[in-house]
């Protein structure tokens, strides 16, 4: 354990692809993958973040760049504890200070064991006192919901491990679904349909690039392509080919219709009076996965109803943390003392 100085409250969203952090009256200050570059033949930390992104697939032998969360859930506590150090010491210059409080997003169907992990990584990096919320509930307060009233408001935050749905009204989560397809799930589907349809092999960065350049959810929407190298399967060589924004939305239906699937699933459970709130207000979209091209059209159709990507959808949810920061003393907590359920 080690003692901060200077006083700051901390907002963190600890996700699977990217870790950011919101540092109370400054607002997010840190924004880096989730990515630790480890020696080891003697176990010590070489880089973090953007730096150790850099170096997955490209590594020798004693360097290992690995994600120390899957799914949205610690997967290496050890490994995420000196990771989340490492980013609280940059989002804070370097200067030991004391973070008195600390608000975590956790994902909305973590277990009790997944929470107390998270709880505990946070405070062997030096908080004081450390709070859970749902990263659905963080997320509609970023986004600018008025969450207090008594109106339902439907949620989608695609991530890197993980899809949150949920219903939300009067401060808490009416109902909820976690699924474990999201933007990590994306590439691996683009890196399988690569494999088998052009017999390359291209690593996870590339699955990303091809992603964000010319990845696709709705047929038609998007017509572009990008020539794509990695190795070829069949001579072994480097070799690079052309592949199309179609090409994608084929390699991302099974992942993309899990979510939509996903959303009718909580639309169906949804009460009456809440369903009629959702037709007027539409479901609001947020997450980095929410970016994929097509995505919010694919919903829309397949609902119909009306579907909005949150302006700051990549940075709602560790907003929506650090919104309630500011009204710590009147949340109220679960037993445990450490998990918000309602805010008044």
């Amino acid at each position: 354990m080690w003692f901060w100085r200077k006083s700051a409250d901390l907002g963190i969203d600890l996700g699977t692809a990217t870790v950011l952090v919101y540092v109370k009256g400054k607002g997010v200050i840190l924004k880096e993958p989730s990515v630790v570059a480890i020696n080891k033949v003697n176990n010590k930390i070489l880089a973090v973040g953007e730096e150790a992104r850099n170096m997955i697939g490209r590594t020798p032998g004693n360097i290992v760049a690995v994600r120390p969360l899957k799914d949205g859930v610690i997967s290496d506590y050890d490994i995420t504890e000196k990771m989340l150090k490492e980013f609280i010491k940059k989002a804070c210059g370097g200067k030991k200070i004391i973070a008195p409080k600390v608000m975590v997003c956790i994902p909305s169907q973590a277990t009790e064991v997944e929470k107390r992990a998270v709880i505990d990584a946070t405070k062997n990096s030096g908080a004081k006192e450390v709070h859970l919320i749902e990263e659905p509930l963080s997320a509609a307060i970023g986004a600018g919901i008025d969450i207090t009233k008594p109106d339902g408001n439907m949620i989608v935050d695609i991530g890197g491990g993980t899809t949150d749905i949920a219903v939300i009204s009067l401060g808490g989560v009416v109902i909820r679904k976690s699924i474990k397809s999201a933007g990590d799930r994306f590439d691996e589907a683009i890196v399988k349909y690569v494999r088998l349809k052009h017999r390359i092999m291209i690593g996870e960065k590339t699955a990303e690039d091809l992603k964000i350049n010319i990845g696709c959810a709705y047929k038609d929407a998007r017509e572009s392509s990008y020539i794509m190298k990695g190795r070829n399967l069949v001579t072994g060589l480097p070799d690079q080919v052309e592949i199309t924004s179609e090409e994608i939305r084929e390699a991302l239906e099974e992942p993309v219709g899990l979510i939509v699937d996903g959303v009718k699933s909580i639309l169906e459970k949804t009460p009456p009076e809440l369903a009629a709130d959702i037709i007027e207000k539409g479901i609001i979209m947020t997450g980095g996965g929410s970016l994929l091209y097509g995505l919010d059209k694919l919903i829309e159709v397949s609902t119909g109803l009306n579907v909005k990507i949150a302006e700051n959808s990549v940075e709602a949810v560790v907003e929506g943390t650090g919104q309630v920061l500011n009204y710590i003393n009147k949340l109220q907590f679960d037993d445990s003392g450490n998990e918000i359920s309602l805010i008044e």
